[in-house]
């Protein structure tokens, strides 16, 4: 095939990773929708008594939620030539909804290390309400910074995720966004989950066995794999992309491998919707020492598996009673004050 412009079709790779996606979006939208959904109906239903994790939580469930309900009309109108504007106003959710997933995992990440790591300004600042203003920024930042999508967009009727404007793959935006959405986010949790691994590999008041036995470590490499492997090929594929549209890569083939992997990275980042639920199924520790899980399982019977119920014993007998550390057993206990151990 010729390496030309203008004969360098792409429309069978469009059609295979429209196929692609359908396949991938269509379980991830049914499944990620049901455990999101019931996340936040839980979640809710004890408003009054949450802490700083559960908040996250809450904000996370409802970015994923958002996110889920722009899939439907991505996929259609992926494949439907509408205004410029209009596409608009169907992408810019679907990218605010990504990044605000990405951020407030970070929060969550960096809220366990410093629980962990510096025990006594952890518990002295989990007041909910710095959990609300957090997320209350990152919102807002995210929908502020998708402001380029609307301001460039193209005038002629497009496919959407399709043929956007020269301004949006200018390299100055690209490169923000490659920082500030994804390279910083990830060092952050690279170093957070290393240092919270770390303490509890070298905890002198706790053999490691037990450690591994609690599920800690389990959890917080599943987190940092989960993250790895959702977002980072999206924004490789991103800067690959961005390549293109400088015409540093011209090559015709290279191109359409290009366009492939881009459009399927950008599913596979949605299954994060429903990995996230390795974040809610943690957070059901908060459930279990506030004495609410009966209750919870009688609302929701999908919330009684055989796991949960260990790590209900497990943290029933566990000090860490009154902190809102997100990692179980890491806690001593000083007459009828608990902190958790650096």
């Amino acid at each position: 095939m010729t390496n030309t412009s203008d004969n360098c079709s792409f429309t069978a790779v469009d059609s295979l990773a429209w196929t692609v996606q359908l396949g991938i979006s269509i379980p991830t939208f049914i499944l990620g929708l049901v455990l999101n959904s019931l996340a936040l109906s839980v979640f809710c239903c004890f408003w009054r008594k949450q802490t700083k994790t559960s908040v996250y939580m809450i904000n996370l469930a409802l970015a994923d939620v958002l996110l889920l309900l722009s899939l439907p009309p991505k996929l259609y109108y992926s494949v439907t030539t509408v205004p410029g504007l209009l596409c608009s106003f169907i992408q810019a959710p679907y990218f605010v909804n990504t990044y605000t997933s990405i951020f407030i995992i970070v929060c969550i990440t960096v809220d366990r290390y410093i629980c962990i790591r510096h025990p006594f300004e952890g518990r002295a600042n989990q007041s909910p309400r710095w959990a609300l203003l957090i997320c209350g920024f990152i919102w807002a930042v995210a929908w502020i910074c998708s402001s380029p999508i609307y301001v460039f967009h193209k005038k002629e009727p497009i496919k959407c995720f399709h043929n956007m404007s020269a301004q949006t793959w200018s390299v100055p935006f690209i490169v923000s966004v490659e920082i500030f959405g994804f390279l910083i986010p990830l060092v952050v949790m690279v170093f957070c989950s290393a240092q919270t691994i770390w303490i509890l590999l070298n905890h002198k008041t706790q053999d490691k066995k037990s450690v591994e036995e609690s599920g800690s470590l389990r959890v917080i490499v599943i987190n940092l794999v989960v993250f790895l492997v959702c977002f980072t090929p999206v924004h490789l594929g991103i800067c690959l992309q961005c390549l293109v549209k400088q015409q540093v890569i011209v090559g015709c083939t290279v191109r359409q491998t290009i366009s492939l992997f881009l459009q399927v990275s950008m599913t596979f980042a949605n299954l994060n919707c429903c990995l996230d639920a390795i974040f809610y199924y943690f957070a059901a520790k908060e459930f279990c020492k506030k004495a609410q899980l009966k209750r919870v399982i009688e609302l929701c019977p999908v919330f009684n598996p055989c796991a949960v119920s260990w790590h209900c014993r497990h943290w029933e007998s566990s000090p860490c009673q009154d902190t809102d550390c997100a990692t179980p057993g890491t806690a001593t206990t000083t007459g009828r004050r608990t902190t958790c151990s650096q």
